[in-house]
C-alpha cells in the first residue's frame, strides 16, 4: 500500500461508527436491532495496524480472503493479543475492550488442497460451494476430533464468473452435509453482482434469503442453521432489509485498495 491509501486510526474509527449507525438503522428498518447483526471486518486489504486498531476498539470478528494472508495474519494478531493479556495483568486499564481472542472467517474461494491451513484457524467458512469440499473439511475435521462450522456459497446471481452452489441444489447440498457429523452447517453465503446501486441487489438477496428460510424449514444443521451471510460494502444495508445477520465490509473501513492491490 502506498502512504496515500492507508487511512488512519482517527479515520478508521470513524467509519467503524458510522458503519455501526448504518447497520443499526438498516436493522430497525428490518424490524430488528443492531446488535443482532455481526460486522465481519474483510482484512483483505487492510495493513497489521489498521487490524490491531480495530481489535483494540473492541472488534472480534474478522474476514479473509486469501489463504497466504489468513496463515500470516491469524498468528500475528494471536500474538499481538497475547502480549495485550499479559500486560493487562500489571496495567488492568491498557486492555479495556480488547476481546480475548477474535473470531476468523475464511470468505473468499477455498481449494481442497488448503483445507488444512485454512480450518484450524477459523471460527466460520463462509465458501463451501461442492459437495467435494465439504467431504474434504470433514475428513480434516473427523481426523482433528472437532466439528467445523460452514456456510454453504449461493450462486444467487446465475453469473457464471462466480463460485457457488446453484440456488435449486442448495437444499440437497445441505441434506448431504447433515450426515458429516464432523461439519456444522450454520447457514448460507452469497455476493450479489457489482453495481454502482445497491437496490441492484435486493433481488439476489431476496431470493437467497427464501433459499435460508426453507433450509431453516426443513430443520437442517440440527437448529443451529442461523446465519445469513450478505451484503458487502455497497450494498450491506439492502442485505440488511432482506434479512442478512452477518455482513462482510472491507472498502468501508479501511478505503479502497491501492491500484496495485486491485
Amino acid at each position: 500500500m502506498t502512504t496515500d491509501n492507508i487511512i488512519s486510526p482517527t479515520q478508521l474509527r470513524d467509519a467503524y461508527d458510522q458503519i455501526n449507525e448504518r447497520i443499526d438503522q438498516a436493522a430497525r428498518r428490518s424490524g430488528r436491532k443492531g446488535k443482532d447483526i455481526v460486522m465481519v471486518a474483510v482484512t483483505k486489504n487492510a495493513t497489521p495496524d489498521q487490524i490491531r486498531t480495530l481489535v483494540e476498539m473492541g472488534h472480534a470478528d474478522l474476514g479473509e480472503n486469501r489463504v497466504q494472508q489468513l496463515t500470516q495474519r491469524a498468528p500475528q494478531l494471536n500474538e499481538f493479543l497475547a502480549r495485550k493479556k499479559t500486560l493487562s495483568r500489571a496495567a488492568p486499564q491498557s486492555s479495556l475492550g480488547i476481546p480475548d481472542q477474535v473470531r476468523w472467517h475464511m470468505i473468499g474461494h477455498l481449494q481442497r488442497n488448503k483445507v488444512k491451513q485454512v480450518a484450524p484457524l477459523t471460527a466460520l467458512i463462509h465458501s463451501v460451494d461442492s459437495l467435494r469440499l465439504a467431504e474434504e473439511l470433514h475428513n480434516y475435521a473427523a481426523r482433528a476430533d472437532r466439528i467445523v462450522d460452514i456456510l454453504i456459497q449461493v450462486n444467487s446471481s446465475g453469473e457464471e464468473q462466480k463460485f457457488g452452489v446453484a440456488a435449486p441444489a442448495v437444499l440437497h447440498l445441505a441434506e448431504q452435509i447433515e450426515t458429516m457429523m464432523h461439519l456444522r452447517l450454520r447457514g448460507i453465503m452469497t455476493m450479489a453482482p457489482y453495481s454502482d446501486n445497491p437496490e441492484d441487489s435486493r433481488p439476489v438477496f431476496s431470493r437467497t434469503a427464501d433459499i435460508f428460510e426453507d433450509l431453516q424449514k426443513e430443520k437442517l444443521g440440527g437448529g443451529n442453521c442461523n446465519v445469513l451471510s450478505m451484503g458487502m460494502s455497497g450494498d450491506f444495508e439492502v442485505a440488511i432489509e432482506e434479512g442478512a445477520n452477518v455482513v462482510r465490509i472491507g472498502r468501508a473501513l479501511f478505503g479502497s485498495p491501492p491500484p496495485e492491490a486491485e
